[in-house]
Order: structure tokens, then sequence, then C-alpha cells
């Protein structure tokens, strides 16, 4: 683990959150998505499995996207405004047979807070560890997924979309046509 487990756990949750927002196919198209959206990445607290709560949480993405286009003083704004705006308050907290770790707004906050400030907690980790280059755009040319690279050397290029798969096979299939002529 390179990270705390809260931090690299909230990454991963808010890269997945913000590549539900395709344009072509809505990520969390209902309430029952947004369930299982929250069941897949483990998110406890507060939900209110209403179409007001799945709004919200819609709303962050485009937020949350900025992230990845932004520079490091950029992200700190992001960062800050979405700490300021919560009225974050930090504090170490066991739950749900979790070691302690930071919450940042209480389990009863809204949903959408909670998962922008969870995210800006790890964004601010990345910050201060002068990591921000894990967070990176999918390499494959018909993708525009974003990506957190968690390993260990830094070599993640593909998204979690299956593109990486879709990149071996078209390399395959060159170095099969280029043998073939």
């Amino acid at each position: 683990m390179l990270f705390a487990h809260d931090t690299e756990c909230a990454l991963v949750t808010a890269t997945a959150l913000v590549n539900t927002a395709d344009p072509d196919r809505e990520g969390l198209p209902d309430v029952a998505a947004l369930d299982a959206f929250l069941t897949a990445h483990s998110f406890t607290g507060r939900h209110e499995h209403t179409e007001a709560e799945l709004r919200s949480v819609r709303a962050l993405r485009p937020r949350l996207r900025r992230v990845w286009a932004a520079d490091e003083d950029g992200i700190v704004e992001i960062v800050n405004g979405l700490l300021r705006e919560s009225r974050a308050l930090p504090q170490l907290i066991r739950h749900d047979d979790q070691p302690y770790h930071v919450h940042a707004v209480p389990r009863d906050a809204p949903l959408a807070t909670r998962m922008a400030v969870e995210a800006a907690m790890a964004l601010a980790d990345l910050v201060r560890m002068g990591e921000l280059s894990r967070l990176r755009t999918c390499d494959h040319p018909d993708c525009d997924n974003v990506l957190v690279d968690l390993s260990k050397n830094r070599s993640r290029r593909f998204c979690e979309a299956g593109c990486g798969n879709r990149a071996a096979v078209s390399a395959y299939r060159a170095r099969r046509a280029a043998g073939r002529s």
C-alpha cells in the first residue's frame, strides 16, 4: 500500500465517480445504479436513496474531473474549495471493523458532501506527498476516462473500462498482420 487505506479508497472512488459521467452513456442513470456504486466502493454512512441525492452526486463529477486537467495550484484551489464549502473538520474515527482513519465531516452529512470531502482529503495527501503525477487520463486513443495509478512503479496507463485489453488485442492483431505481409 502506497498511501493510507482511506486515501487509496477515496482516490479509487473519486476516479470511478468521474468516469460515470460518460457523455454517451450515463453511468449513474438512477438511484439503483448509485446504490450499486456505493456498495461496490464500500461507501458507508447516510444514504437517502432519492433522486435529489443522485442529482447532487452527479453534480460533483465535473468538479472532480477538473482535477485531472489542473496543475498543482488549480488542484489546491479545488481541494480547498471543497473542504471550505463542506466546513470540513478532520477527525480520527473507527467504524465498521475499519482501523482508525480520517473523516472530515460527520457520517450523517449528505452523501455528495461526504464524497466531495473524502476526495478532497485524498487529493490533499497527493499534493502534500508530491504524487500528483499519479492522476492520469487513459492512454487508449478512444477513451476519455481518468485513472489514479496506485502501482509502485507508476506504470499504469489504462482505465478500468477494459482499455488495456483493447490495446493489447490491437497490438497483437497489428503484429499478426505485419507477420503475414
